[in-house]
C-alpha cells in the first residue's frame, strides 16, 4: 500500500544503498523534510519516511484544497460511519511467531534515544461492550520480543488499567504502514465510545466513495490496508520508557510505563515498514491537523465567522496557531483567543487575523502583528495555565499562554486596509 502511494508522488526520494537503522535513516529524513524517502535497504528491508509531511500532499491525495482540511476531518469526526469486515487482507499472506522486534527495521532515532522506537504504530484495543479504541503510541524496544509502550490517560490508558488491577494483560493489535485516513483518524481526540476506525471509514467515503474495510483478527477489528500487523498483549508490568524526542524536538524524559509482548506477526509481501520522525514535519501534520477541527469549533461558538485554523510549524503544530475570523463586535479577537485556547489546552500561543490575512503565509501574519497590534491592549496573557507536558519551557505541565490580537479596530477599518490596484 505504500508503495503505491508513493508512486504518486513526483518527488520521492529513493536511497539505494544499505542505510543503517541506528541514526541512519535519521539523517535522510531531516535532509528531505518535506519529501518523502523511501529506503531500499534497512537490515533488508524496505522503510519510508515523509510520507505525509506537508498539508499539500495530504490534501492532495484526499481530493481536497489544504484550505479544505479542516471541514474534512472535522465531518469525520462528527458524522462517523460503519466499517465493512471482509474476510481477506493481504497481511495474512505473511504470518509467524518466528521474529525479532531487534531484526525489524525499527529505526533508533536520536543518540540518546531510549532504544529503537516504533513511532507511526496504533494500536487497536477492544472493551468488554464492544467499542473499538485506536490511538498512536510510541514503543521502546526493549528487547527481542517486547517493548514499553507510553500510555497517556486517555482511552487505551483506561482499557490496560481496567485490565491490569485485576493482574490481566490486554489483548491488542498493532498496525504499522497505514494510509492518511487511518493515520489522521488514529490522531483524533474524541469521546470514549466513538471509535477512530468509524471515522477512518467516513473519510475513505469522502475522499474514495467506499468505507473502510477490515479483517476480524481475534476478534479485533484491523485494516486491510496495513502493512504490519503484529499480535501482542500489554501486560501490568511496567518498565523504563525514554528518553524519546518528542514533536518538540527536544528530549522528553524516562517513564515508567506498561511492558508490551509481542506474539505474532503479518505482513503484505514486500512490506514498507512506515519511519515516523520525531519533531519531523510528518509528525506535526498528524499529531496537529486533528486539532485544528476542536480549535475552529472552538472558536466557532464564540465568534459567528470563522474563517480558519493553522497550527503553525514553527509552533511544531502543537503549541502555536492562527485564527482568521471576521469580527462582528469589538473584544471578538480576545474571545476567539481564549476559545482557542479552550478548544486545544496544550495551545500556548495564538493569533487573530482578520480574513484577509493568509493563515499559512507566516510573512502575512506577522504583517498583521506589525500594522494592527499594540501590545499594552491586544496582548492576552493567562498566566498558570495548564499546558502541555511536551513544552520544556513550562513547569509541571503550567505555562504562560498568550494570545496577539491583531485585527482591525471596527470604528477604524478602512485606516488598515491594504492598498490595491482597481
Amino acid at each position: 500500500m505504500i508503495r503505491e502511494i508513493l508512486k504518486n508522488f513526483g518527488d520521492v526520494v529513493t536511497v539505494s544503498e544499505p542505510t543503517k537503522k541506528e541514526l541512519g535513516v535519521t539523517r535522510y529524513l531531516l535532509r528531505h523534510r518535506t519529501r518523502p524517502v523511501l529506503f531500499e535497504d534497512v537490515d533488508g528491508w524496505q522503510v519510508a519516511g515523509n510520507i505525509w509531511s506537508t498539508r499539500e500532499r495530504i490534501a492532495g491525495y484526499l481530493g481536497i484544497e489544504k484550505e479544505g482540511l479542516t471541514a474534512f476531518i472535522a465531518d469525520a469526526m462528527e458524522n462517523p460511519s460503519p466499517y465493512r469486515t471482509v474476510e481477506r487482507a493481504p497481511f495474512l499472506k505473511n504470518s509467524t511467531t518466528d521474529f525479532s522486534l531487534r531484526e525489524l527495521p525499527v529505526p533508533k532515532y536520536y543518540p540518546r534515544d531510549g532504544g529503537q522506537y516504533f513511532t507511526s504504530a496504533m494500536v487497536i484495543a477492544k472493551d468488554e461492550s464492544g467499542f473499538v479504541n485506536t490511538s498512536f503510541h510510541r514503543m521502546m524496544v526493549c528487547d527481542e520480543r517486547t517493548a514499553a509502550i507510553r500510555l497517556v490517560p486517555r482511552h487505551l490508558y483506561s482499557m490496560w488499567k481496567d485490565k491490569a488491577e485485576h493482574g490481566e494483560e490486554l489483548d491488542v493489535r498493532i498496525v504499522v504502514g497505514n494510509p492518511i485516513h487511518l493515520l489522521l483518524a488514529g490522531a483524533t481526540s474524541v469521546a470514549y465510545g466513538i471509535s477512530e476506525l468509524e471515522i477512518a471509514s467516513r473519510m475513505s467515503e469522502l475522499a474514495f466513495g467506499r468505507p473502510l474495510e477490515v479483517v476480524e483478527l481475534g476478534g479485533i477489528p484491523v485494516p486491510v490496508e496495513s502493512e504490519f500487523v503484529f499480535e501482542a498483549k500489554i501486560t501490568p508490568e511496567l518498565v523504563d520508557e525514554g528518553p524519546f524526542v518528542d514533536i518538540t524536538g527536544t528530549y522528553d524524559y524516562v517513564r515508567k510505563q506498561p511492558l508490551v509482548v509481542f506474539e505474532r506477526l503479518y505482513h503484505v509481501d514486500e512490506p514498507v515498514f512506515h519511519a515516523l520522525l520525531p519533531g519531523g514535519y510528518e509528525h506535526f501534520m498528524l499529531m496537529g491537523l486533528p486539532k485544528e477541527p476542536q480549535i475552529y469549533a472552538s472558536v466557532k461558538r464564540v465568534v459567528p465567522k470563522v474563517h480558519g485554523v493553522r497550527l503553525t510549524e514553527g509552533g511544531a503544530m502543537w503549541l502555536h496557531a492562527v485564527v482568521s475570523i471576521t469580527k462582528q463586535h469589538e473584544g471578538d479577537g480576545k474571545n476567539a483567543i481564549l476559545a482557542a485556547f479552550t478548544g486545544h489546552p496544550s495551545l500556548k500561543h495564538v493569533v487573530v487575523v482578520d480574513e484577509d490575512v493568509d493563515i499559512y503565509d507566516d510573512r502575512e501574519v506577522e504583517w498583521a502583528i506589525a500594522t494592527r497590534f499594540q501590545a499594552d491592549k491586544d496582548l492576552v496573557i493567562v498566566p498558570n495555565a495548564r499546558g502541555s507536558s511536551l513544552d520544556p519551557s513550562a513547569k509541571k505541565s503550567l505555562t504562560a499562554k498568550w494570545g496577539v490580537d491583531a485585527t482591525k479596530p471596527l470604528e477604524r477599518k478602512e485606516e488598515f486596509e491594504r492598498a490595491k490596484l482597481q
